[in-house]
């Protein structure tokens, strides 16, 4: 009988349960003739990736994409597992044993490090990891910053550095009627952070964050947005690019960028300051920082044509006991599968993965999202690369790569509820959901996250009695 026929279902698992999780479980339960299950994991007891943990909490409407994935998990073939991590409650024999396919949604779960001397000074942070600790993810929760100091500097100028300096000097009536941690909202309002400054390695035109991001803190009145002069305008190099390569994200930018720079400081309590060719060259301080050493920088052309910074001589000093670098995310390794250290992502091809050593197909194993092309694009971008990974694996099936025998999906159950007495279900998911709307609703916020596991999981037992 073969795989994917009515008596012997394909059975996939899904590990990551974001955007490109649910978009490659969506496409798979989208084909005619194909008799398929998806089994979703997640290290964390509640869905949805970074769109729960990541989206800015004044950003709702960008979080409204989840509906798109409620009704994928509606499907009577699809099975949600959260609060199972890979690699301690299941691990990557289990999954080739128990599954004709594995599709590796794991996003990237680390950040880019600034590279640089006494980087890991007290007061100097990840930006991932705070943006995940202000956003309720129980990964993060016992995570502690000091708010006390007037002024924060962000390390990179990019949608989640821009996120971060917003968070820090939005006021506190505001964040609280958003779907931000209670514990954050409480240590941000009793916190004294009214300065931010942005460090761009770059100059203006190739800021890495879109017009609307920008858009939204220049357009607030109780928010200064300062933008030296000197510093918005373009050096040689990036004129050039801008006359003869329109980019309407870019260009956007530019504009209002000049316009910030006209407008100047109008002597508001809370302003962001745009640095742009500017890096850290050292934070300073003994137990704590105390300032950051940062050089100014100059583009130059470097192989294929692309501008590159490089430093010079010219130096200054930031004082500040608060750092924050948002230069990006990268992929971690998964035990038993390939990974590339040099593009922390999974080599692949098209989705399949690879092995480094010959380049010959693991077929069965298959990557999606970050993890298989690196941190790269909105949402949105998760679709199309997780349409091309399903299309692979089905390719697969069709030439006979995936015709094996598996354990049902009973089986399954029985073994992680076995190893994982704590496992939440997507009808868990939905009492939780329900329950943080009902909590937020009483103080007028979208919700009111649970950012314990601890919680969810005794909120879950005395709902069945337990």
């Amino acid at each position: 009988m073969p795989v994917g026929g009515p008596r012997t279902p394909l059975r996939v698992a899904i590990i990551g349960s974001g955007p490109s999780g649910f978009y490659s479980a969506e496409h798979l339960l989208s084909q005619d003739g194909v008799n398929v299950q998806v089994d979703m994991f997640d290290r964390v007891p509640t869905p949805f990736g970074l769109v729960r943990a990541g989206v800015a909490p004044d950003h709702q409407k960008i979080k409204s994409v989840t509906r798109v994935y409620e009704r994928t998990a509606a499907d009577d073939r699809f099975r949600f597992r959260g609060n199972v991590e890979v690699g301690r409650h299941i691990d990557h024999p289990d999954l080739m044993e128990y599954f004709h396919a594995v599709i590796y949604a794991v996003g990237a779960a680390a950040d880019r490090r600034m590279g640089i001397p006494h980087e890991y000074l007290p007061g100097s942070h990840s930006g991932p990891e705070f943006v995940a600790w202000y956003n309720a993810s129980p990964l993060d929760r016992a995570r502690t910053y000091d708010f006390s100091g007037f002024r924060a500097v962000v390390v990179g100028n990019g949608n989640v550095a821009m996120d971060i300096a917003r968070m820090l000097v939005l006021p506190a009536d505001e964040l609280a009627r958003t779907d931000m941690a209670r514990h954050a909202v409480t240590a941000l309002a009793e916190g004294n952070v009214r300065e931010v400054v942005m460090l761009g390695r770059r100059g203006p035109a190739q800021a890495a964050f879109t017009p609307k991001e920008l858009r939204e803190v220049a357009e607030r009145d109780d928010i200064d947005v300062i933008v030296h002069p000197d510093e918005v305008a373009l050096d040689p190099h990036s004129r050039h690019d801008a006359e003869q390569h329109p980019d309407r994200n870019r260009d956007q930018n530019l504009e209002i960028l000049r316009e910030l720079a006209a407008r100047g400081d109008r002597g508001r309590d809370r302003r962001i300051i745009m640095r742009f060719l500017a890096s850290p060259v050292s934070l300073h301080g003994t137990n704590h920082v105390e300032a950051v050493e940062v050089a100014r920088n100059e583009l130059y052309r470097g192989d294929r044509g692309a501008l590159r910074a490089r430093m010079t001589d010219d130096r200054e000093m930031i004082p500040t006991g608060l750092v924050f670098r948002a230069i990006g995310y990268q992929g971690v390794p998964i035990a038993g599968v390939p990974f590339d250290p040099l593009t922390a992502t999974i080599p692949n091809e098209a989705g399949r993965v690879i092995d480094p050593l010959d380049g010959s197909p693991r077929y069965g194993e298959y990557a999606a999202g970050w993890i298989k092309r690196g941190p790269t694009g909105i949402i949105g971008t998760n679709k199309p690369d997780a349409q091309e990974t399903v299309e692979t694996l089905l390719q697969d099936l069709r030439a006979g790569h995936l015709q094996r025998r598996v354990p049902s999906r009973r089986v399954l159950a029985r073994l992680v509820g076995e190893r994982q007495g704590d496992l939440t279900s997507w009808a868990d998911w939905q009492y939780l959901d329900q329950t943080e709307q009902e909590m937020g609703a009483e103080v007028g916020a979208p919700r009111i996250k649970f950012a314990r596991v601890e919680t969810m999981m005794r909120f879950l037992g005395e709902r069945d009695g337990s």
